[in-house]
């Protein structure tokens, strides 16, 4: 059976777990002796006379970084929103006899499941959990995110928005040192946890408790750890900022 919570981490973000594990020392730092000779003819690393260390930034990656830099930034310095409840999941099932995740039962009836998502604001305003929406929840939501509106309206309370922390981190590999990819992947894993726990499907046989965000105290109990990640989330979207910086400054 499909693992909703560790297995998601492995199939959304496309970072083999061979990859999670190869230790990166980052950007500016130098290795030499019998830990510089492991690195001999791994991609990205060059020799100096300093030591072994990761190659400057390519000129075909150095848009790709601008872009983050800005993405993140724009990120970070947009007003948070803590009123969405996580209600993309019950969105991406609403009205529809399919579910994403069919080995997992839902606790509520669709009947129940489409009350829900009629009765509160839909608010969501990441692109990559809007396009999951199913075709009748879409006109629901107040915004209509797009790939391209996504410098626009990704803000640093969402917890996809956070999740992603982890895919920006692994894609400026082997700059990005494996201490903030292992704490990105750490935060991704305890928000997606929250993001299923406060969905409609039922996790029991996992050993998780359901987040009831169709009750008031579920909705505030979403709010207050969403909260919590948001807080985790701002050092590390910075860190990944300031590398970004720091790749780009090398070359100019």
């Amino acid at each position: 059976m499909t693992h909703p919570v560790d297995d998601f981490l492995f199939e959304y973000y496309p970072n083999r777990p061979s990859l999670l594990l190869r230790w990166h020392p980052g950007f500016g730092i130098a290795l030499r002796g019998d830990e510089a000779e492991r690195y001999l003819g791994v991609p990205g690393y060059i020799v100096t006379r300093y030591g072994m260390r990761v190659e400057p930034l390519p000129e075909k990656r150095r848009h790709f970084v601008q872009w983050l830099e800005q993405f993140l930034e724009s990120t970070a310095n947009r007003a948070p929103f803590f009123g969405c409840h996580g209600l993309h999941e019950w969105a991406m099932v609403y009205k529809s006899s399919e579910i994403r995740y069919p080995s997992q039962p839902l606790r509520l009836s669709p009947s129940e499941v489409t009350a829900v998502v009629n009765s509160l604001p839909v608010r969501c305003s990441h692109y990559d959990a809007f396009r999951f929406f199913t075709s009748e929840a879409r006109p629901l939501n107040r915004l209509q995110p797009t790939r391209d509106a996504s410098l626009q309206l990704e803000q640093p309370a969402c917890l996809h928005a956070n999740m992603d922390l982890y895919k920006w981190s692994f894609k400026l590999a082997p700059w990005c040192p494996s201490e903030l990819i292992a704490d990105t992947f750490a935060l991704a894993r305890e928000i997606r946890e929250l993001d299923m726990r406060a969905s409609p499907y039922d996790l029991a046989s996992h050993g998780y408790a359901a987040v009831p965000i169709e009750k008031p105290e579920g909705r505030a109990e979403y709010e207050r750890l969403q909260r919590k990640f948001a807080s985790r989330a701002q050092p590390l979207r910075q860190r990944l900022i300031a590398l970004c910086k720091n790749l780009l400054a090398e070359d100019a």
